[in-house]
């Protein structure tokens, strides 16, 4: 058993707490944290982006998705904690565990800023039924980890509207005019995204996501950054004042909410405002929940973010075109395995003018290890390249013009028929999602058989979306929009909005294969039948031919395809080697 399973219950104990939950937020409700808030990971071992830990008196379970079923496994063995594989069948949901065995006069704890006030809801629900109590104060983990990294506090970047096509003083009015149609009168932003979207700033508090811990509180008179202020050079503080931006400590945003005035009508988004801010809410104050006015207008990319994301676009096409070209010609001549291969890529991209870093952590699966959606290699685990069967390559970058994230599957040597029919199967989904073009007022739900088709057809498919939003140098996994088939997805694909196609197909044990390009919603004409929107793709790398028979992908893909190949060899063979650029060449034939 972990020592810092045995640590917390003693902690517990002494705080009177039957069951403490460890989820793997941080205060703004974020996909992916700074290391001061990898609880849940420190306590379990399981270093996965999503899961959440319950520790008993006597059981702990971490619950995670399919991503992270044999990762998880293997890093909780001889923990103490047992896997809770979500969606499997026979496996309760966490709150289903909770409602089950948290019992009369029990108490279940966790520390309120980093559960969301729905979520809080929630689970203090199942508690009052049980008879039990929530416990909410206390940051338990904090009182055991004593090398515990203190809240990050990087240097923040400003863009100006020159980059992003809009300034802060007209985002903040365009903020204020939502609020007055709403009949708001304050909104108090969480979403670390939303804020730097606002504020036109960014940071490095997070890996891969550049973002600066802090919330924003927009009002008709004012508007107030809480944030860290040594984070903040002299000169992006005057051009936040000279915008009317008050700028308060970080941890001060509770004790604003605290003095709101009674009769104010306040906007949360209660799936992202910690349970701790909303508990802070006057009892005179009405509080409103809704997604952050942020959020939709963040997602519609204006015509200047677009034009840089084809800019960001082509030099990380170069990066991972020139990447494929290293690939195909040294695999089984130089020593390779999944890290070095990484390495290589992310020393491409890095040659690029404007390259920031990473957009996310390389997912580099060779042969098996392709199979598993979210494989993050280690030393331990690392898998050697060689000339044979397939390397999947799911990676992206941030740069000044935008984002990035593509996932290519490369032949290697020599495959199997199922590997070539797979991966045809996958190319044919996402060459019909990329030509799609619909009547405008379609969710992603109705574009996603597109995708799937070819696998539905066989009665396969694969157990993931095929498509997300794609933040401005922001996070690479945005929304609100999405495509797939499930779900209740009401939000309409708007002209501007970036969203990655990503079909795939797993065969446990053997290969993986998923091909993403992103794209941007475009209009295309309004007629007496309605008005019609597409997508256009952003990015520039080419398929791998090696991998693909022409029969099974039909005479309509085959088009799509050699016309997509055209543009990529047009796009970049300016930027490429003579040699690289004659491979481009015939890797881009006409088949």
């Amino acid at each position: 058993m972990r020592q810092q399973l045995i640590d917390l219950r003693a902690v517990m104990a002494a705080h009177g707490v039957d069951f403490y939950m460890i989820p793997s937020g941080d205060f703004h409700n974020s996909e992916y944290v700074g290391s001061h808030f990898m609880c849940r990971s420190y306590v379990s071992g399981f270093t996965g982006s999503a899961g959440t830990l319950l520790v008993g008196s006597d059981w702990a379970g971490l619950w995670t998705d399919g991503r992270y079923f044999l990762q998880a496994a293997d890093q909780l063995e001889d923990s103490g904690i047992e896997l809770m594989r979500m969606g499997e069948p026979g496996v309760p949901t966490i709150s289903e565990y909770i409602e089950k065995h948290l019992h009369k006069g029990q108490v279940l704890g966790f520390d309120g800023r980093v559960i969301s006030a729905r979520a809080c809801a929630s689970y203090r629900k199942i508690a009052e039924k049980n008879g039990a109590a929530i416990a909410c104060e206390d940051d338990l983990v904090g009182e055991i980890w004593a090398e515990r990294p203190a809240l990050s506090a990087g240097p923040v970047t400003e863009f100006s509207a020159e980059m992003v096509g809009k300034s802060r003083a007209e985002k903040l009015m365009d903020l204020r005019a939502a609020l007055g149609k709403e009949g708001a009168d304050a909104v108090v932003i969480a979403s670390l995204m939303d804020v730097c979207w606002l504020m036109n700033l960014r940071g490095c508090d997070v890996a891969c996501t550049p973002v600066v811990l802090s919330f924003a509180a927009v009002t008709a008179e004012e508007a107030v950054l809480f944030v860290n202020p040594v984070v903040l050079s002299e000169e992006i503080e005057r051009h936040l004042v000279a915008d009317g931006v008050t700028i308060r400590l970080y941890d001060e945003i509770y004790d604003y909410v605290r003095q709101l005035p009674e009769g104010t009508k306040l906007m949360l988004n209660l799936n992202v405002v910690n349970s701790k801010l909303e508990a802070c809410v006057p009892a005179g104050v009405e509080v409103m929940d809704k997604v952050d006015p942020t959020n939709l207008p963040k997602a519609m990319k204006n015509d200047k973010e677009v034009a840089n994301f084809r800019t960001a676009h082509i030099k990380d096409g170069v990066a991972v075109t020139r990447f494929m070209y290293w690939l195909k010609k040294n695999v089984g001549k130089i020593d390779m395995d999944e890290i070095s291969v990484a390495d290589k890529l992310e020393e491409l991209r890095e040659e690029q003018p404007g390259y920031i870093g990473p957009s996310f952590e390389p997912i580099m699966g060779y042969g098996p290890h392709g199979a598993i959606v979210h494989y993050s290699a280690t030393e331990a685990t690392k898998a050697r390249v060689e000339p044979r069967s397939f390397l999947l390559s799911d990676t992206g970058g941030h740069y000044l013009e935008g984002s990035t994230d593509i996932t290519r599957t490369f032949a290697l040597g020599d495959l199997t028929d199922d590997e070539k029919r797979f991966y045809t199967l996958v190319l044919k989904g996402n060459l019909q999602l990329g030509n799609a073009q619909w009547k405008y007022g379609c969710t992603g739900s109705a574009l996603d058989y597109l995708a799937r088709e070819p696998l539905w057809r066989l009665e396969m498919d694969y157990n993931h979306g095929t498509g997300h939003g794609v933040g401005y140098v922001l996070s690479v996994h945005e929304g609100p929009q999405r495509i797939h088939w499930g779900g209740n997805n009401t939000v309409v694909l708007e002209p501007g909005m970036i969203t990655s196609n990503e079909p795939g197909f797993y065969q446990e044990g053997a290969f993986g294969v998923r091909l993403e390009n992103l794209t941007v919603v475009k209009e295309v004409a309004t007629t007496s039948y309605g008005r019609f929107v597409r997508f256009e793709t952003l990015t520039m790398v080419p398929f791998d031919l090696d991998a693909v028979l022409p029969e099974l992908l039909g005479e309509e893909c085959r088009g799509i395809l050699n016309a997509y190949h055209a543009q990529v060899r047009k796009t970049l063979t300016p930027y490429l080697s003579a040699e690289e650029a004659a491979w481009l060449a015939d890797a881009t034939r006409a088949i």
